[in-house]
């Protein structure tokens, strides 16, 4: 379909008499047990870094020493230089009519024309690109699959068909030009009121269930670029895999066979049936996917039944909540009863990792990574071969980690070195992040006005959990530091963020992005105040997160750090982009998932826009003259977010997720996309490109 099949409604700008256009409460309540109407888990009073060191003497002027500080308990921050939101501010060359809609000398990578705010129910694509839908929820993966019928739906089905609300999507390339490419795509969470016409919330079929189980997951597909005309298609393989909630994994590392995650039906605590709620991921420079458990704690019902008081806390801090749950699984298995099986929660929440290659191979949850709510894990491998991973905690006031391997990579892509490569993230250290900012208190309002030196940036530091079998941590064991990262992390007096989803390393500078998606309760009484890296109360519409590690090196326990975007309405004087002249900029709203072009330009996807327009995708250089200057590529439908983005020089793909949510259900939906008509909304992968064979965002470049 081309780009140009309709204008799309444009709304008026600036955007200052904002209505809420965040997700409907039938999202909310499916994907993630509706988080935010509840108390965030985290009660720790851990203090803010940068509090603790103000006692101790004034930041700004020690750090302009370059001093080195040091306070109780081990607690110390080091400047490592220049602040990593300022390697080229913005200058502000765009000369259009605002809000992105004209631009100078627009960065390679970035060149097209923006696409306006709307509230189109499509997926709408700049001038001069084309779209196509790869594959919608239903649509075959396995040969055995038959014809979708949203009307009589069975497990058996399903079990072959491309599962429900696709969230990450991985795109491994099988030869040199990128035409045969394998496919992996995660299938987050099911919402049964919109899946079947006769759901009764109150009174599930085990049908619906078992329905349900098996569209969680992930999909493994072979898709081929057409290098003439354009996009991907499916191709029946050899590859083709549905992963569901009864795929056996097998549980690796350090955790694995422990107390903790044994339950009646696996005594040995190394074996768990299926993955879910698998938000977003990572390829793996040896060619396997890295997926995230996040919002696991939803499916299990009665942790208030159980009787250890020590073992309900622990479920609190991971938010188990009290009586049945949402989609009352708890009636058809034992295990989803957190009183019956209290370890079955335990054996969720992991990075789990696919060898796309090897279709009858056994998923691996790595224990070594932590327990949490996984936005995902994403890998940057050092100058000396030992491997790197980033991951976010997607809760109000958790936290950011990573982990560095023991053990170093095996280059190649052979079964060998791929076995070799996939125990790395089985052995090393677990570390998790504490950040100070540089500006006096005072100068942190709320407000997201910059500080005096224009910058909201500081240093930090990774604090160690555990190496192994040894924690680092006092009063809890290597296992229980594994098993409840959390409150490990609360220990050691990690900074509180605003949700962190998406983290990833740009290889094209080493530095790393991360998107804080927003939280509502900032500042809010009660809960934790504003700090120079969470620098707005209430902050509804989130920010983007630049690192540099000393010495550019990922395993160093030292960074500095700055904000790239402080998102929202450009007219908002709480905003920031870089430096670039807001005149000129997209707004964007709820930063979710990020991805990198070939030229090292951010790309950003949004979820739960509070601006009033539908979720989308925009670019933003990071470097140069150009940095900062966000542009809207694409908006997807009604009720959409926009997930998962790969980007290429031949291709762009978005997943996009719960269309149609907005709606009351089968019988009054809130879109119909992708089909049109009277059809019922269909989660689905899109894939966007230049028309006669130009590269994506390279005006005239082949």
């Amino acid at each position: 379909m081309s780009a140009n099949s309709a204008e799309p409604r444009t709304l008026p700008l600036p955007l200052l008499d904002h209505h809420s256009a965040s997700r409907s409460a039938v999202t909310c309540e499916y994907r993630c047990g509706n988080a935010c109407a509840h108390d965030a888990p985290n009660e720790s009073d851990n203090s803010y870094f940068g509090d603790l060191v103000r006692r101790v003497v004034n930041r700004r002027g020690a750090l302009r020493a370059g001093a080195v500080l040091s306070v109780a308990a081990g607690a110390t921050a080091t400047a490592v230089g220049t602040a990593a939101a300022n390697p080229g501010r913005g200058n502000g060359r765009g000369h259009g009519n605002g809000h992105g809609n004209d631009s100078g000398a627009a960065a390679l990578g970035t060149d097209f024309d923006p696409v306006p705010p709307n509230t189109q129910d499509r997926v709408v694509i700049p001038e001069g690109y084309e779209q196509q839908v790869v594959i919608r929820w239903g649509d075959p993966v396995l040969h055995s699959a038959p014809e979708f019928d949203f009307w009589n739906q069975t497990p058996e089905a399903q079990q072959a068909q491309f599962g429900y609300n696709n969230d990450f999507a991985g795109l491994i390339p099988l030869d040199n030009a990128g035409i045969h490419n394998l496919l992996v795509v995660n299938h987050e969470y099911t919402t049964e009121t919109h899946m079947f016409a006769d759901y009764d919330p109150d009174k599930p079929t085990e049908q619906q269930v078992r329905t349900a189980w098996a569209a969680h997951g992930m999909s493994v597909l072979l898709v081929r670029r057409d290098p003439a005309r354009g996009g991907l298609s499916p191709l029946p393989s050899w590859y083709s895999r549905r992963i569901t909630l009864r795929t056996e994994f097998e549980l690796r590392g350090p955790a694995a066979g422990s107390e903790l995650l044994k339950t009646s039906e696996d005594p040995s605590g190394t074996r768990v049936l299926g993955t879910q709620n698998n938000c977003a991921g990572g390829v793996t420079p040896w060619g396997t996917v890295l997926s995230g458990e996040e919002n696991f704690h939803q499916y299990f019902a009665h942790a208030d039944r159980v009787s250890d008081p020590e073992t309900r806390e622990r479920m609190r801090r991971y938010g188990l909540g009290t009586g049945s749950s949402t989609r009352k699984w708890e009636r058809f298995e034992k295990r989803w009863d957190a009183s019956r099986e209290p370890n079955e929660s335990n054996r969720f929440g992991w990075v789990v990792e696919v060898d796309p290659h090897d279709p009858n191979s056994t998923p691996v949850k790595h224990t070594a990574l932590g327990r949490f709510k996984h936005e995902g894990a994403t890998i940057r491998t050092a100058d000396d071969g030992r491997v790197v991973a980033y991951m976010g905690d997607d809760e109000r006031f958790d936290y950011i980690y990573k982990f560095v391997s023991s053990g170093r990579l095996k280059n190649g892509r052979s079964a060998h070195a791929r076995r070799h490569n996939m125990s790395l993230l089985d052995h090393g250290t677990l570390y998790v992040a504490r950040f100070s900012g540089d500006s006096p208190a005072s100068e942190i309002d709320g407000s997201g006005e910059l500080p005096s030196d224009g910058e909201f940036d500081g240093s930090g530091e990774w604090l160690p959990l555990a190496t192994g079998d040894t924690s680092h941590v006092p009063g809890f064991t290597a296992e229980e530091v594994y098993v409840f990262t959390r409150l490990a992390a609360d220990e050691v007096g990690a900074t509180k963020m605003d949700r962190p989803e998406d983290i990833e390393p740009n290889p094209s500078n080493g530095r790393v992005y991360c998107a804080l998606t927003n939280n509502s309760n900032r500042g809010a009484a009660g809960h934790a105040p504003v700090d120079e890296i969470n620098p707005r109360i209430g902050n509804k519409h989130g920010h983007v997160l630049e690192i540099r590690e000393n010495h550019d090196d990922p395993t160093s326990t030292r960074m500095s750090w700055g904000l790239l975007l402080v998102c929202g309405d450009p007219e908002d004087a709480g905003t920031y982009f870089g430096g670039f002249d807001k005149d000129q900029v997209s707004p964007i709203s709820c930063p979710d998932n990020v991805a990198f072009d070939r030229h090292g330009n951010l790309w950003v996807s949004t979820d739960g826009n509070e601006l009033g327009s539908h979720d989308g995708l925009f670019a933003v250089p990071v470097t140069g003259p150009e940095r900062g200057h966000v542009k809207q590529f694409l908006t997807v439908p009604n009720g959409a977010e926009t997930c998962g983005p790969i980007i290429t020089d031949d291709v762009v793909t978005v997943c996009v997720q719960h269309p149609g949510d907005n709606g009351s259900g089968p019988s009054d939906p809130g879109s119909h996309w992708p089909d049109g008509g009277d059809s019922q909304p269909r989660p689905s992968l899109v894939a966007v490109w230049r028309d006669h064979g130009h590269r994506v965002g390279e005006i005239g470049r082949r």
